[in-house]
């Protein structure tokens, strides 16, 4: 096939990691519509919080079941045809979940979506890694981690104001928006395997090529790489903790009704409040950075950083569940862009509300060490044709985690719900299951013993391959 002069070229390369970037997010932007538009939900489709709960987990976990064939494929295959295929597989039932209006059609749709989600992460990941040496490699999958992150975040502000009236109108648009990343990723530059890596960069200096690729044989190899092993079983007690935080959206929701608000004002104003929240997220860059100087100085830098930071964040996430909005004020069945403006007014003035955003912040900051840290280090524990397929293991395990945190959580409120009124079922159920944090932080402990025997062997193998 005859290619532009530009194809390939140094602003194409850096066009096409833009867009990986930020076409990332919508995954992540899709998974989030659903906790955001409960209430909603509950008249639209006649299903109950539980039930969406279990709904929720349940597409999470089908989403990371399919990440792992996903990430085998991408390892052995053109990767940029599964991304446009993926992202296809799951904006169109996206879509067509709009259009119903029973819950088991709804569901239906949803988990077929999930099937098409499980690519973006696995194989965008392959992808990412080769275009980043080592040594930026935190920083650069910090902006990665953070798009995820932050389409999580649009996906759940849209979803709560767009969908507080009508949930079909964020549906529609997150889809709509798939479609076009699909052919964004036609556009994009395909990069070779170990695109970046210094062992191999003589290799592409001379026109030669990577040519390896993941074997079935391989796969028992993989599970006996000390390090995969704790990156792995980290994600399990992890992701629990994180999937109960779905929930938060709710948490504050039911914080603001408790307040004397409608349901509506209450979707509203707690979405905002969630979204606001967020923005710690963003100092997942400084820990990017943070890993990428101390692994310069000791090979178990990023995940001594990882560690530390999901220990630190336990203490914050307690407080941020627990402090009431007493005192604030709003306009009730006012427009998103007054409350939006009221609810900045409430954290600037309001200690309650105050206490509330500064606790999220510096809990979110401390947790933000995990996502590029946990990126880096399964790259470079692991050839580039193996990456994809850890990534996806992994990313099934964080799955299962995710999946059981949302699903219980959810469970476990409604069951205090007996004793505890909302919001007070739900601090409790979420402050319980921040305990998963604690194994999560000593996996990481055992990676950074591990990790540093593994990079040296990754390295020499492709010394070797550079050499050959």
């Amino acid at each position: 096939m005859n290619r532009p002069a530009w194809w390939g070229g140094r602003r194409h390369v850096t066009a096409t990691i833009a867009a990986f970037v930020v076409l990332a997010s919508l995954d992540n932007a899709a998974l989030a519509t659903i906790p955001a538009m409960i209430k909603p939900l509950e008249a639209g489709v006649g299903a109950s919080p539980s039930s969406l709960g279990v709904l929720v987990g349940a597409q999470v976990l089908v989403a990371a079941a399919s990440a792992v064939g996903w990430g085998y494929a991408g390892d052995r295959w053109p990767r940029k045809r599964l991304l446009v295929l993926g992202t296809l597989a799951w904006s169109l039932p996206v879509i067509a979940s709009a259009a119903v209006r029973s819950f088991p059609a709804f569901a239906a749709w949803q988990l077929l979506a999930g099937l098409g989600l499980g690519a973006i992460a696995s194989v965008g990941f392959s992808v990412v890694s080769d275009f980043v040496a080592p040594r930026r490699r935190g920083l650069a999958m910090s902006f990665w981690g953070l798009s995820q992150g932050i389409g999580g975040w649009v996906g759940l502000l849209v979803a709560s104001q767009l969908g507080a009236d009508d949930f079909r109108r964020p549906l529609l648009l997150v889809g709509v928006v798939g479609l076009g990343a699909a052919v964004v990723y036609l556009l994009a530059f395909d990069a070779p395997r170990g695109y970046r890596e210094p062992e191999l960069a003589e290799l592409f200096a001379a026109g030669g090529t990577y040519e390896h690729r993941i074997a079935t044989a391989d796969l028992p190899r993989l599970l006996r790489v000390p390090t995969n092993l704790w990156l792995v079983l980290q994600g399990l007690t992890a992701q629990i903790a994180y999937g109960s935080l779905v929930w938060v959206p709710l948490l504050y929701q039911e914080k603001v009704i408790a307040e004397g608000y409608s349901a509506a004002t209450g979707t509203k104003v707690g979405g905002l409040f969630s979204a606001l929240f967020l923005t710690g997220a963003l100092f997942s860059i400084l820990a990017g950075h943070v890993g990428d100087r101390l692994q310069r100085r000791t090979l178990r830098g990023r995940a001594l950083v990882s560690a530390v930071g999901i220990l630190g964040a336990v203490p914050c996430f307690l407080v941020f569940f627990w402090l009431p909005l007493e005192g604030l004020e709003v306009t009730d069945g006012a427009s998103t862009v007054v409350l939006a403006r009221e609810v900045l007014v409430a954290v600037a003035t309001n200690p309650w509300v105050a206490g509330a955003f500064l606790s999220s912040i510096v809990a979110l900051a401390l947790t933000s060490a995990d996502a590029p840290n946990w990126f880096a280090l399964v790259s470079d524990v692991n050839l580039p044709e193996h990456r994809g397929t850890v990534f996806g293991v992994g990313n099934l395990v964080n799955g299962i985690g995710r999946a059981a945190g949302t699903a219980l959580t959810g469970s476990v409120a409604g069951a205090l719900q007996r004793a505890l009124p909302p919001p007070l079922n739900w601090a409790l159920g979420l402050s319980a299951f921040q305990a998963f944090f604690l194994p999560t932080g000593w996996c990481y402990w055992r990676a950074s013993q591990t990790a540093p025997d593994d990079i040296e062997r990754v390295r020499r193998i492709l010394a070797e391959r550079g050499a050959a």
